[in-house]
């Protein structure tokens, strides 16, 4: 790697996210190398410096500069309420691509139905100061007490409700917990410390990384097909084809043949390949893509 005095200070989320994002970076073309007994992870990128911290910790980080740039939920930036860039929201949590839920979650045979049922009553939870605020808005009274992990578990014994995180629901159903109300919708963000985004060098770097990373998972759902089609089948082929935009078409050696390459959505391919296949296209190749850069 060439030595370089101009570094960017990147903070890792730590735990739930962690193999994820480290995923992410590798499709976008950062090969990050973590060792488990260190929390400073090594990158093919000289001008890039990583730490891995918890998601929690980031926003704050971020904000005092320690961290010129950081990768962290949308609901610890609201819980520490810190002064930082939103670069870049990038749709993907611990299980997929998409967002995570913040909900208040009571036993199956508990009373209570909304919020306003939470009155003088007992919350276990990590996000203490967002749940406050939601209460303080219904205009409830409650005890809302920091939750250091297994949040699940505090019902009923230890707490009357809980506001947890969730992605697909299936440990609130295990632990025989249903939502109540949905706090928060949050997605994973790219945030920037405003200082270091006001440095022209660092700009430029935030920005090319905030790029291929939105790149990568822009392609993470999406797939390259190619394939052969006789002309006289070329309309009813791209009646049926989506694309991007428009797909390429290329001329073959056989003047009766062309060629077509376009970008689809990998979850409608199965279905779409026996379509093209009936509509005439032949040698028809799915690839995959690691970027898609609009």
């Amino acid at each position: 790697m060439i030595a370089t005095d101009n570094k960017l200070k990147l903070g890792l989320p730590k735990g739930s996210l962690q193999d994820a994002t480290i995923k992410l970076f590798k499709k976008a073309g950062y090969n990050i190398i973590v060792n488990e007994r260190s929390y400073y992870p090594q990158i093919d990128d000289a001008e890039v410096e990583c730490i891995l911290m918890r998601a929690q910790e980031i926003p704050r980080y971020v904000e005092q500069g320690a961290l010129d740039v950081g990768i962290t939920g949308k609901d610890w930036i609201l819980e520490t309420k810190a002064a930082v860039e939103e670069i870049a929201e990038l749709l993907y949590a611990k299980q997929g691509l998409g967002k995570v839920e913040w909900v208040l979650a009571v036993p199956e045979n508990s009373g209570i139905k909304n919020v306003k049922d939470l009155q003088g009553k007992r919350i276990a939870t990590e996000l203490v100061e967002f749940t406050k605020e939601y209460l303080r808005k219904n205009g409830v009274n409650a005890d809302v007490e920091f939750s250091w992990g297994a949040t699940e578990v505090k019902c009923p014994e230890l707490a009357d409700a809980i506001v947890e995180v969730t992605e697909t629901g299936t440990s609130l159903r295990a632990n025989n917990l249903r939502t109540v109300e949905t706090l928060l919708e949050s997605t994973t963000r790219l945030i920037a410390n405003k200082k270091a985004y006001q440095d022209k060098w660092k700009r430029e770097k935030i920005e090319n990384m905030a790029l291929v990373l939105k790149g990568a998972l822009e392609a993470e759902a999406r797939v390259c097909l190619m394939m052969n089609i006789e002309k006289k089948n070329l309309k009813a082929v791209l009646a049926i084809l989506p694309a991007l935009k428009n797909p390429t078409i290329s001329p073959l050696s056989d003047e009766n043949w062309v060629a077509i390459i376009t970008i689809a959505e990998e979850k409608i391919v199965r279905n779409l390949i026996p379509r093209l296949k009936k509509a005439g296209a032949r040698d028809i190749v799915e690839l995959p893509l690691n970027k898609v850069i609009p």
